[in-house]
């Protein structure tokens, strides 16, 4: 996993986004992703590639017992630190693909907008079924591979510089992408809807939700929000270790 994060010129314009600045209620797939959590009191979570920790200190406020969010990036774990830093929550500086997912050891195991920049991600789900107790839950939200399948995950735009149609191409062949994001080039994963769905299936997981994330109406007046509904960004998706 390629750490664009640690980046001082992609951090900087990272913490510019409104969800960097504004946490959770600024997220617009938050309305869909929030329904997905089981209960969480007393439980255990893990956050695998936790950002600033805004999910950490959800969970925390849910009544988890004991919550670790862990990071690649050195720089979103201070920050982590700084803004997210209730007493049930512990911060680690590890890749996703590095932890050690001690066995039957977490209730929930979520993860927002990190599995597109992991390449093997079938073993990430193995290791996951390994971690979690008996009917724990693993909630991800990641890009969709629609998006990741975009033509440098870009528009293509009118003469007049609106958007005028998403291309998709090379779908059906997963891997690396060079994408230009925040001012930077970022290398993200694509995988296809088959691999996602298939690869949790096989790795012992029971599916409870697959949801495909739309904008609120209160941030339709956002520009460019409206566009979101024209192809889908972000793959939510709720399982259940059988």
């Amino acid at each position: 996993m390629n750490n664009e994060y640690d980046n001082e010129k992609f951090f900087e314009e990272y913490r510019k986004m409104s969800r960097s600045r504004n946490g959770l209620s600024a997220a617009g797939e938050w309305h869909q992703l929030k329904p997905l959590f089981p209960l969480l009191q007393g439980k255990t979570v893990l956050d695998l590639g936790c950002g600033y920790g805004w999910h950490c200190t959800f969970a925390a406020e849910q009544g988890a017992a004991q919550v670790l969010g862990i990071d690649l990036s050195q720089k979103m774990i201070e920050e982590a630190k700084k803004r997210n830093a209730e007493k049930e929550i512990e911060y680690r500086v590890c890749g996703i693909e590095e932890y050690e997912y001690p066995e039957s050891m977490w209730d929930c195991v979520v993860s927002n907008l990190a599995l597109h920049y992991i390449e093997n991600i079938e073993k990430v789900f193995q290791m996951v079924h390994r971690t979690l107790k008996q009917d724990g839950t693993f909630i991800f939200n990641m890009e969709h591979p629609v998006f990741t399948a975009g033509v440098g995950q870009d528009w293509i735009y009118t003469e007049a510089g609106t958007p005028q149609c998403w291309p998709v191409d090379n779908y059906f062949i997963p891997g690396k992408r060079n994408t230009h994001f925040l001012g930077c080039d970022v290398v993200k994963q694509h995988h296809t809807l088959t691999q996602i769905l298939m690869g949790l299936l096989n790795s012992g997981f029971e599916l409870k939700a697959v949801v495909e994330a739309e904008p609120p109406k209160e941030m339709m007046s956002i520009p460019g929000m409206k566009d979101e509904l024209r192809r889908p960004m972000m793959l939510l998706v709720k399982a259940n270790k059988k």
